[in-house]
């Protein structure tokens, strides 16, 4: 159990933005902060059982957008049919140099936009034709229209690798693309890399403290020697533009780091977002501060452990912030992989765990 001080009356005047801004500088907030993604609360967001938890401190993160982007010469098309009583929607992108596509079954992603060389070739052709622009006025707009428990985050996307192997080609085919399309996979990395460089000027030039970049690292799907060949070097070569701006980045890393938490340790990365704790992880929250020790934490509890009996799930909450800040700083927890079934009933019980740690 952390050792810090306790305190049973509540300053509900205390905002979660207030507690975040104090989270990202390093220091000790009033007490742990607690979010969830705008996307995984909106599942019930007209569920009256959701203020009774703003009004006690949850805040919800929208990720925002400060720039625009238009390709011309590319048409989008979109399809909706019916196959073997399935719902499938296609998504076809028209170009001077081919078409390329992608399905979602019944919602899940059924086919990636990339599965030959020459689809790759396609998509450096988008990516080159691609032009991106300030919009800061409906950034800022955004951010106004936000409720008072409201988080905004600034986004800058993935890493041009990431890109290609969350989005583009998927897991299990871009395992095999490494190997058979070396040459068109560099070609595209080259000329995504030039539109992250762009991205990362505009956002640097955005209000706003805390940019999101939503990488969906797992350490399996790479591996060390990819990750410090083609990730390492875009945080550094990127990220200190951000921080010469200002800003503190947070890399979305929901999977397995510890094979490469060495070089992870070496990346100008402030915010470990969406650490999760074996075995949805492979590092507890005592080893990963350990080999991390200033960096931040915006932590996920197991969504296993919201099924515990109420006692049970105030003490492994506890227990990870003894874990994660036994000095109270550099940690906050949030929702951002999975809503949980009976949300109703254990998010309340984690946000009263966490005004324990009010001091």
């Amino acid at each position: 159990m952390p050792a810090l001080p306790v305190t049973k009356e509540i300053n509900i005047l205390i905002s979660i933005q207030e507690r975040l801004h104090a989270f990202w500088a390093g220091e000790r907030p009033d007490e742990i902060p607690y979010t969830i993604y705008q996307w995984e609360q909106q599942a019930a967001k007209d569920d009256p059982r959701w203020q009774p938890m703003f009004d006690d401190g949850l805040g919800v993160v929208s990720h925002l957008s400060a720039f625009r982007s238009h390709t011309p010469g590319l048409e989008v098309v979109y399809t909706d049919y019916e196959e073997n009583g399935d719902k499938v929607r296609r998504e076809t992108q028209k170009t001077p140099v081919g078409e390329i596509y992608q399905t979602w079954v019944n919602g899940w992603h059924h086919r990636y936009l990339v599965q030959a060389p020459e689809d790759y070739r396609v998509m450096e052709w988008i990516a080159r034709n691609t032009v991106f622009e300030p919009d800061y006025e409906r950034y800022e707009a955004n951010i106004a229209a936000l409720p008072r428990w409201g988080v905004p985050l600034s986004c800058v996307g993935r890493t041009p690798l990431q890109t290609m192997l969350v989005d583009n080609a998927g897991i299990e085919h871009f395992a095999y693309h490494l190997f058979e399309y070396e040459e068109e996979i560099l070609s595209l990395y080259e000329a995504m890399l030039e539109n992250f460089r762009r991205i990362v000027h505009l956002v640097a030039g955005a209000p706003g403290r805390f940019v999101s970049n939503l990488e969906n690292f797992t350490a399996e799907s790479l591996g060390p020697k990819r990750y410090e060949k083609f990730l390492l070097p875009v945080y550094e070569e990127c990220f200190p533009v951000l921080h010469q701006a200002g800003k503190i980045v947070g890399s979305h890393y929901d999977g397995r780091t510890k094979s490469c938490r060495e070089l992870i340790a070496r990346a100008p990365i402030d915010l470990i977002e969406s650490l999760t704790e074996p075995n949805e992880g492979d590092q507890t929250l005592a080893e990963a501060r350990a080999v991390w020790p200033e960096k931040l934490f915006w932590c996920n509890i197991r969504v296993g452990d919201y099924q515990l009996p109420p006692a049970k799930l105030r003490e492994r909450v506890l227990g990870m912030v003894a874990a994660g800040a036994p000095d109270g700083k550099r940690l906050a927890f949030e929702v951002s992989e999975h809503l949980p079934k009976n949300w109703m009933d254990s998010m309340p019980v984690v946000l009263q765990a966490l005004h324990e740690t009010r001091y």
